[in-house]
């Protein structure tokens, strides 16, 4: 199977700049176009539908949205909608979410609202008529959307870190996605984790393709690429670092860089941060040193890799050199 590259972007652009990055990434040779779901910026679907209308063949989709926020027959909607779009190319990330409490939202039994929002959702898309109740959600029998979709089983990934979100994955998902994670030595962590789930369900676990994305920054200058890197990674250290069992952080430095971005100090709380650190949780510097990072997640067994925003010093420049100087180098 060839392993697949695709670029993550976030929502917070003006219209038709969407459009103008989707052309660009389908015709370099991207696969797929990812649109984060992060607390406060634009709902994903718009730029989804935007980027559906300019391409005709990259995989579209939102990693990820959550069933607190919405429910999941509204996210049926919207990944109908997206994949009416698209012409059958769209897939439906879900997640637990982040940052919900800032808006009064908790998260209580994530990894059955997830499976029960799942649930619904395919459900809804397959015209089931019989009903479900469950822990969290429900549906009354007759309950079905009144619109044609596309298709009634667009794929599912799920974006989970930890043993149970992976297993549930492994049970459920055709993908789980590692965000925040540049490291190879993930890979074979997550695929033990997806395989309690697997074996499970009687699933082969190497049906459940494992993604790996991450901020990214390239330029032919590499330490300004490396520098604007540290400082976008420098915001969420504190939450990645402690999620990956394979880092082991230096002293204090999780405490000393959430010091500093909590004083608003993000470009010194970068520069504490060291290249293998770096290394760990984001792809940056020249295209030959991205492309060497990317393969080290194709050869530990990834079928995604993921380049985050902001992509490089400026989100045209970063695509540009991602698909015409990174691409080339890769193995896939």
């Amino acid at each position: 199977m060839t392993v697949e590259i695709g670029l993550g972007l976030q929502s917070d652009k003006p219209a038709g700049a969407y459009a103008r990055l989707a052309r660009a990434a389908e015709a370099h040779g991207f696969d797929v176009l990812t649109v984060f779901g992060d607390l406060m910026y634009q709902p994903p679907i718009f730029p989804l539908l935007e980027m559906a209308q300019a391409t005709e063949r990259v995989r579209l989709g939102a990693a990820c949205l959550n069933p607190y926020s919405m429910a999941p027959y509204e996210i049926a909607g919207q990944l109908a909608a997206l994949d009416l779009a698209s012409h059958g190319r769209a897939y439906l990330g879900l997640a637990r979410g982040t940052w919900l409490g800032a808006v009064g939202l908790p998260q209580p039994r994530p990894l059955t609202t997830i499976e029960e929002a799942v649930q619904v959702v395919y459900r809804l898309l397959r015209g089931d008529r019989s009903g479900f109740t469950g822990k969290v959600f429900s549906l009354a029998p007759g309950t079905a959307l009144r619109y044609d979709v596309q298709r009634p089983d667009p794929p599912l990934l799920l974006g989970a870190w930890g043993p149970q979100g992976a297993a549930l994955a492994g049970r459920i998902a055709d993908e789980i996605k590692v965000g925040g994670s540049a490291n190879p030595d993930m890979v074979p962590v997550i695929r033990e984790r997806l395989r309690t789930g697997a074996e499970k369900a009687g699933r082969d676990v190497a049906d459940v393709g494992i993604v790996l994305g991450a901020v990214t920054v390239v330029d032919t200058d590499g330490e300004a690429a490396r520098a604007k890197a540290r400082t976008e990674v420098a915001m969420y250290l504190a939450v990645v670092a402690e999620l990956d069992p394979t880092v082991v952080m230096p002293g204090d430095l999780v405490k000393r860089v959430g010091e500093l971005v909590d004083a608003g100090e993000d470009e010194a709380a970068g520069r504490l941060i060291p290249d293998d650190v770096l290394d760990r949780f984001a792809f940056s510097g020249t295209p030959e040193q991205v492309a060497a990072q990317a393969q080290a997640l194709i050869d530990a067994g990834v079928r995604r890799v993921e380049f985050g925003t902001p992509h490089g010093l400026t989100d045209e420049r970063g695509v540009d050199l991602l698909g015409s100087a990174v691409l080339p180098l890769l193995r896939r």
